[in-house]
């Protein structure tokens, strides 16, 4: 998945708990995020910005859990969840659905 379907499937599932989502998601979302962040630092829209993406941003990390067969309350815990989100995906169908298919 490039960096303008990661956005638009962040946004697309803005809520979205259930499924799956593959490392490169959730690193480009996590990149936007950090882009949007730094480009609006000292701005009034930052406050706004923080809180517009604060929910598919967990919810991406969720569903980043599920794609590792894990569940998704994994993410609070700082560098564990650091070293999932770095693992590859399971290409096996799972509790939380199949993989999510590729995308060119």
């Amino acid at each position: 998945m490039n960096f303008p379907n990661a956005v638009k499937s962040g946004f697309r599932n803005y809520a979205n708990f259930k499924g799956r989502a593959t490392r490169s998601e959730f690193w480009w979302w996590t990149l936007f995020t950090v882009i949007v962040s730094v480009a609006l630092s000292g701005y009034s829209l930052d406050s706004f910005a923080s809180v517009a993406l604060f929910l598919p941003s967990i919810a991406v990390g969720c569903r980043r859990m599920h794609d590792l067969g894990r569940r998704g309350w994994w993410q609070l815990i700082p560098i564990v969840s650091f070293v999932f989100a770095c693992q590859k995906s399971a290409p096996e169908m799972n509790q939380f659905g199949p993989p999510p298919p590729p995308t060119l």
